[in-house]
């Protein structure tokens, strides 16, 4: 950490937003020179007189920092991340064993405890709005739109496995779990009912690995450990909004009868039917109009991110899975839009949407550690640590029971090896972090939850997120060759995969090879 505090540019800036910060509280104004008679020049007797307009000096300038405030410290925060990753990749050595999101969670409780000393309110950016109109779509779109697509279709079947049937594993099992401990009067937490508990559940199931990926890419993990993490982690997101949007209604209702729980079970599948539906329509509409782009190459780019948040937003507006929505758009658009664009076009928008989606998650991480120091917290050992027993606990017995049911399907079945690395990648960050702090200020107990949930991701992020290499590594989990194949390999590798789906066409038999054609 003292290589952070020596760095002259982070303490510059610090000291400038600090600065900055101070002078928003206080009301600049110039001082004006007025000139009028005396009143003993003035007719007493006259009281029909008007007096002279006072007489104002021309100011050489005005300072009006209300007026550029917010889009000011947007611009800083964005800043002050952005000069934090440069610094961690000074010294690149660091983040080999320390994940990044780990350094910036440490700058963050640096900066909060700064602004701690000076008696300064965090930043309210995490409002449900903000969070959900601005801040998720290009996280998911950027996930979504590197996802090895022929790895992840030829393991489609697992990977939705892991995401529904394992989110919906973890929610219901924490929940219940919490829900048995609240009953317990020594914990002094009885007024949480079982409904707050499975919506503070359904938070606590999203995984976001993504310092675990990274570590799997470096040490050469083989292709089918590392897709199912990264798409488990991608559409784990879009199952647990669906679960947070369905039990934060339910949280609400004063009795749960059977009636509602057909209803839930129904919600959830129509909501998540509807996404795909949504997402596959906006995605082939993309590269129907980039058809007609040749002669006017410069709004190409526009037209990816448009649609996308185009099918972003109208499924926020019908109520069904945004996530779902934008991942199946970019799924779509990432090789039917880019045959049709140039080249520069292809770079533009690759290079946007990962800056957007580093950025947008870059600055949540930021926050974590910002909040931890300048929010209130409530504290309950007992709450606290049984919910870090029963997150490791469920997720270790969910992996374990789906992976022996999943595993007779599969061509190369997951070992304990494979297991214990999925088991052990389940990192909770922006996601939970940010799905806790637009619960809805009915929760009674929604300041425990915060703490909780903060108390969990730091625990995750920093234990397994450091020791996961280590650990991968000791264990001698198995490795896969990432050499680029030979021409004639892969000639052949495509035409055996281009035949067997036009086999399956021909016979009428759709399967994942005919799939995988389709986008790929």
């Amino acid at each position: 950490m003292s290589f952070f505090l020596n760095q002259k540019t982070m303490f510059i800036f610090l000291i400038s937003w600090s600065l900055l910060e101070l002078l928003s509280a206080v009301e600049v104004s110039l001082i004006t020179t007025t000139t009028s008679k005396a009143p003993s020049q003035r007719p007493p007797h006259n009281p029909a007189s008007v007096p002279e307009p006072e007489k104002t000096t021309l100011p050489m300038f005005v300072v009006n920092y209300p007026r550029i405030q917010i889009p000011f410290e947007i611009t800083l925060w964005v800043l002050l991340a952005s000069f934090a990753k440069i610094g961690f990749h000074v010294y690149h050595k660091i983040t080999i064993w320390i994940p990044e999101t780990c350094l910036l969670i440490a700058v963050g409780l640096i900066v909060g405890g700064i602004m701690h000393s000076v008696h300064e309110e965090p930043p309210a950016v995490l409002t449900s709005s903000v969070f959900f109109l601005y801040m998720l779509p290009p996280i998911v779109l950027d996930s979504a739109y590197f996802m090895p697509t022929r790895a992840f279709f030829e393991n489609m079947g697992t990977v939705m496995w892991f995401s529904v049937v394992g989110t919906l594993w973890n929610s219901i099992g924490i929940g219940i779990s919490l829900f048995g401990i609240c009953q317990i009067q020594a914990f002094g937490v009885q007024d949480i009912t079982l409904q707050e508990n499975l919506l503070f559940a359904s938070i606590i199931a999203a995984v976001d690995p993504v310092a675990v990926l990274t570590v799997f890419e470096d040490v050469n993990i083989h292709e089918q450990l590392y897709i199912v993490a990264f798409g488990e982690s991608l559409f784990n997101d879009a199952v647990t909004v669906v679960l947070y949007n369905l039990f934060n209604h339910v949280a609400i209702l004063p009795v749960l009868d059977v009636a509602d729980v057909f209803l839930a079970v129904a919600r959830f599948f129509v909501v998540g039917l509807g996404g795909i539906l949504f997402g596959l329509f906006f995605g082939f509409v993309a590269s129907f109009t980039t058809r007609f782009t040749w002669k006017v190459r410069e709004i190409e780019p526009l037209f990816i991110f448009m649609y996308s948040y185009l099918s972003y937003l109208l499924a926020e507006l019908l109520s069904i899975s945004s996530i779902m929505a934008i991942v199946t758009c970019a799924l779509t658009m990432k090789y039917y839009v880019e045959e049709n664009v140039s080249q520069r076009s292809c770079t533009t928008i690759r290079h946007t949407i990962k800056m957007l989606g580093t950025v947008t998650e870059t600055l949540i991480f930021f926050f974590l550690g910002v909040v931890t120091v300048t929010t209130d917290h409530e504290w309950n050992w007992g709450y606290v640590l049984f919910t870090l027993f029963f997150a490791q606990l469920w997720r270790t017995l969910g992996i374990l029971v789906l992976t022996q049911i999943i595993n007779p399907f599969r061509t190369i079945p997951f070992n304990f090896k494979d297991q214990f690395g999925l088991a052990y990648s389940g990192l909770r960050g922006a996601i939970t972090f940010a799905l806790v702090f637009t619960l809805p200020d009915t929760i009674l107990r929604k300041k425990l939850f915060i703490t909780t949930s903060i108390t969990i991701i730091i625990f995750t992020v920093f234990v397994q997120g450091i020791s996961i290499r280590p650990i991968i590594e000791l264990m001698n989990v198995r490795k896969t060759n990432r050499d680029l194949c030979t021409i004639n390999v892969e000639i052949h590798k495509r035409l055996m995969e281009h035949t067997t789906a036009g086999i399956e066409d021909l016979c009428g038999h759709w399967n994942h090879h005919t799939l995988k054609d389709r986008y790929t």
